[in-house]
């Protein structure tokens, strides 16, 4: 997978890049990472990339011209490279670079949402700020809209490094043990079971005997049993949605 990040903080993605998961997925070549300045692509010479908006009001907006720049060099320089023949992968219209705003007003991040981006084989994050951006560039330019939950951002860098980490672990190949995504929080809309490690008895708190017994089928028995308590007390709402056939 490749993935473009615009934004006009570039070195705040670094750290995050860097460590953990990611930094292990970019070793073993599955995912990398192409972090663009938006300031890079304005015609302006104080590479100012933000403006009043028309009509009054506070703040300010991003400018279309240096986002319509950025995304379009981005696929320019993609359709160039699967023309070269180096990215096979890359080619044909189903593959081509999917564009994601990153916005308050986008769509909530579902796990849902992740597993059909990692599909991608090419996504574009544009990282919003200010006030937000040129509508134009929500009409012509992006795909989707991707909010990361009902709260107010400074920019839309720290919701495209969440999207980040969400997908990629998701990328074929990037976890250890490929069975851990399957019992993981949100998996047929339920919470995960609790977890328990060494030492059986911690301050006069002992793990389950259940967990204990080697029983296979008793200990997938209370681990349902126990997603399904814990998603009743905490997220009744996923209930609705939970496929417990």
């Amino acid at each position: 997978m490749r993935i473009d990040i615009i934004t006009i903080f570039p070195k705040m993605f670094g750290p995050v890049l860097d460590e953990s998961i990611i930094r292990i997925a970019q070793a073993k070549g599955k995912v990398k990472f192409y972090i663009h300045d938006l300031r890079d692509y304005t015609p302006d010479k104080h590479r100012k990339v933000d403006d009043r908006p028309f009509g009054g009001g506070s703040g300010m907006l991003m400018c279309p011209e240096p986002l319509f720049n950025a995304v379009e060099h981005i696929k320019a320089e993609t359709s160039a490279t699967r023309r070269g023949g180096s990215a096979k992968n890359f080619g044909g219209k189903k593959n081509k670079p999917k564009v994601i705003l990153l916005s308050p007003q986008g769509k909530k991040l579902t796990q849902k949402i992740c597993k059909d981006i990692s599909k991608e084989k090419q996504i574009i994050l544009l990282c919003g700020h200010y006030e937000g951006v040129d509508e134009r560039v929500r009409k012509k330019l992006v795909d989707e809209e991707i909010s990361i939950g009902d709260y107010v951002l400074t920019g839309g860098e720290l919701a495209a490094m969440v999207l980040v980490d969400s997908v990629v672990r998701l990328l074929p190949g990037v976890l250890g043990d490929k069975n851990s995504l399957n019992f993981e929080s949100f998996e047929g809309n339920l919470l995960e079971h609790p977890h328990y490690t060494r030492p059986a008895n911690f301050r006069n708190m002992d793990v389950p005997e259940v967990l204990l017994s080697g029983d296979h089928k008793k200990i997938e028995a209370w681990r349902k049993n126990q997603a399904l308590k814990r998603t009743q007390e905490r997220r009744p709402d996923l209930l609705k949605k939970a496929a417990l056939g």
